[in-house]
């Protein structure tokens, strides 16, 4: 049988941190693949340091953005360079990751070249196509537009049984960025010669901070800058390091806000592998961030979640995120909840990744195989990721126990 061969897209710093290890493992398996490589350029600078981080050399290096662009000229720009690219490689499947507008674009770029495509992280839904903006459309559109769904929980594989897509095209493979954070192991970064460097080693507990999505500019980006003074007020052991967006809707406001306060560390946006050493050293994070939903938990960090609703629920449901929306008095008083009662933030910062286990780069090469082969199923049930058991609360724990004593009972 020729070799079956996968063009895998990625536009983004999310995009590539996700899908590099999967490129490792499709060309690690070079006797079955042929793997080319597409860069959209959709983040250039943030991207081309992952994909040097990870040894990744783009075969294909396109150059869409342009200044101030809108959705739609960025869309039609990747749609008309992937298109090509697919014209030239012939592939059998497009790979695509996620829900950014370079996914959209390229899984239509693809169907316009009759070609499959396979869907990296599909199935994540909030159920509110204006939350997050644009990304809660491009995944549907992903979907509709895709044959094979690699979805990395039972959840999210649920929520796309329930839009009718056929079960034997669906598997469950966990989420590629836990493969990315084992593969780097533990970082032991000097922070020297990186933006973070002017933070001083003070013992202070570090506040992570990151907002940068459409539908939280102005007034709730400005609620969470009042918050961020608030809590500096009150906790003189606490620093804030809010790497900021590059976007200036972003930067604007915040650094109207916030640039010279005391203990409020504004810096410019950090490579992944300083960005994972900051995961590790902080104490908590606020984010609007889905990517870093799914990071923390590996790290044992309490996320509080900058926004109105989540397409990644399962931290939440694990007790290891809490969905806090953008108000001032929200933001202090469930940041201050975390810097003062042990017992929440113990309760928040358990081991275990509810998103995956190291393993779905090789599930869904695996898969993809399985695919081209023609057979059936695409994975075996107990091959495919499983989430881990909940924990109990400490504070139920507790509650328990006190109740047991009062009872009688051992």
């Amino acid at each position: 049988m020729a070799k079956c061969r996968i063009i895998a897209v990625l536009g983004t710093r999310p995009e590539a941190i996700k899908v590099a290890l999967v490129i490792h493992e499709f060309r690690r398996r070079s006797d079955e693949f042929d793997t080319a490589v597409v860069h959209t350029g959709q983040h250039r600078t943030m991207l081309d340091h992952v994909l040097h981080l990870f040894k990744i050399k783009p075969d294909f290096d396109l150059d869409v953005m342009r200044p101030n662009q809108t959705l739609s000229s960025l869309t039609s720009r990747v749609l008309d360079t992937v298109e090509n690219a697919c014209q030239r490689f012939q592939p059998h499947v497009v790979l695509v990751q996620g829900d950014t507008t370079t996914a959209f674009a390229s899984a239509l770029a693809a169907y316009y070249c009759k070609t499959p495509v396979g869907h990296i992280e599909a199935g994540l839904r909030s159920h509110d196509i204006y939350n997050p903006f644009p990304e809660e459309a491009n995944r549907r559109l992903v979907s509709e537009l895709s044959e094979i769904h690699f979805a990395p929980t039972a959840l999210s594989r649920d929520n796309l049984l329930a839009e009718g897509v056929p079960p034997g095209n669906v598997v469950v493979t966990g989420n590629t960025v836990v493969d990315a954070l084992r593969a780097l192991g533990d970082v032991k970064l000097s922070w020297e010669n990186t933006p973070l460097a002017g933070i001083p080693n003070d013992n202070s507990r570090l506040v992570l901070v990151t907002s940068h999505r459409r539908e939280s500019w102005g007034a709730d980006q400005e609620n969470m800058c009042l918050a961020l003074k608030d809590l500096i007020d009150k906790h003189p052991d606490v620093r804030v390091v809010y790497p900021v967006h590059l976007n200036p809707n972003v930067r604007s406001t915040v650094n109207a806000l916030l640039q010279g306060t005391d203990r409020i560390h504004l810096t410019e946006p950090i490579d992944y592998i300083t960005f994972v050493s900051l995961l590790q050293r902080c104490f908590l994070i606020l984010t609007d961030s889905g990517g870093i939903q799914e990071e923390a938990p590996t790290f044992r960090k309490p996320v509080l979640v900058l926004r109105k609703v989540t397409e990644r629920p399962e931290a939440s449901q694990f007790g290891q995120a809490k969905i806090i929306g953008m108000t001032r008095a929200a933001i202090v008083q469930e940041t201050d909840r975390l810097l003062t009662d042990t017992d929440a933030y113990q309760d928040m910062s358990y081991g275990g990744n509810p998103y995956g286990d190291g393993r779905a780069s090789e599930r869904i090469v695996e898969a993809v195989s399985r695919w081209y082969q023609k057979k059936t199923p695409l994975l075996e049930q107990d091959q495919e990721f499983k989430l881990p058991p909940r924990p109990q609360s400490r504070r139920r724990k507790t509650d328990l126990a006190t109740t047991g004593a009062a009872a009688g009972k051992p």
